[in-house]
């Protein structure tokens, strides 16, 4: 069996790739929260901005995304869909982005400049924000990884640990920040982590072996990822013909056992334990991936302000 390449197992999710109607989707449940009380069950008895209603005359205005410290941005190319949804409901708003997402910027760099109906950049400030805040910040952390990582040939990896519905959005940002995504969902790789061995009664052995050419046998298109835990595993999984074998919580000593274990029959990923302070030494010891949740998941939202010219 030919070992297959880094490409096969990992991708670049660029914004042509994602599903607009989706995220007008996501857009229209933000607009829903703020404006007609989605999510709760008492609806209000009139659905509008009350405030910007109440004090705030219609009239023409200019605003700026202004990032207040080094960021890598993203989201800006999400952020023209959130004006014209408000638009389309309340007066029309321009976005000039004077950036792009994965752009590297400094702190008081202008992110853009928006003009139009001061009501609708008003109302339409806090999802926008919320958007940007939250992708950006993703696309800093990870840029983080990026940076610790070095120079290798070792790529970063996401994981499915997403917010619900977000998936794509933050997939997405994960590559803004020079990281690589894993698989997209349950649909595109048979992955057999170890509950689905333990499951399946087979975590060790032929028994593992049986699982791995059964998983080849019945879906031949797709490759083949296994998750092991212990050297031991690591025989069955490659007599089975393994696309990928996935370590998940080795040592450093560990990880260096198996790879000069698998050689060039399989594709290695580490995973389980991964930090800043870690990624330096893995990145010099040969394996394919690395693959870590955390790029999101403990992400903290980017500090983005709306300033009026």
């Amino acid at each position: 069996m030919i070992k297959r390449s880094q490409d096969d197992f990992s991708g670049h999710l660029g914004w042509e790739s994602i599903d607009l109607e989706w995220v007008e989707k996501l857009i229209e449940l933000a607009y829903e929260e703020d404006i007609q009380g989605g999510g709760f069950a008492v609806k209000p008895a009139r659905s509008v901005d009350a405030t910007t209603q109440t004090v705030i005359s219609p009239r023409e205005g200019r605003a700026r995304l202004v990032a207040r410290h080094p960021m890598s941005v993203c989201g800006l190319r999400l952020a023209k869909y959130v004006l014209r949804f408000y638009g389309d409901k309340l007066g029309s708003v321009s976005l000039v982005p004077r950036t792009d997402d994965g752009g590297q910027v400094g702190g008081g760099t202008v992110l853009a400049e928006l003009h139009g109906s001061t009501q609708t950049i008003i109302t339409a400030e806090r999802v926008l924000l919320n958007f940007l805040q939250h992708l950006t910040g993703i696309a800093t952390e990870t840029a983080r990884y990026v940076a610790a990582l070095g120079s290798t040939s070792t790529r970063l990896l996401d994981t499915r640990k997403t917010t619900p519905g977000y998936r794509a959005l933050e997939k997405y940002a994960v590559v803004c920040g020079g990281g690589w995504n894993h698989r997209l969902g349950l649909y595109d790789r048979i992955m057999l982590k170890d509950n689905h061995l333990a499951a399946a009664g087979a975590s060790t052995g032929e028994r593992l072996a049986d699982a791995v050419r059964l998983a080849r046998e019945k879906r031949p298109d797709l490759g083949v990822e296994v998750e092991v835990d212990e050297i031991a595993q690591i025989g069955p999984v490659l007599d089975a013909g393994a696309d990928v074998i996935l370590l998940d919580n080795f040592s450093i000593d560990e990880l260096k056992q198996a790879i000069s274990l698998i050689g060039d029959k399989s594709l290695t990923e580490a995973s389980g334990g991964i930090t800043l302070e870690t990624l330096p030494a893995l990145g010099q010891i040969g394996l394919d991936f690395i693959s870590t949740g955390a790029t999101v998941h403990q992400a903290k939202w980017a500090d983005i302000g709306l300033d009026w010219v």
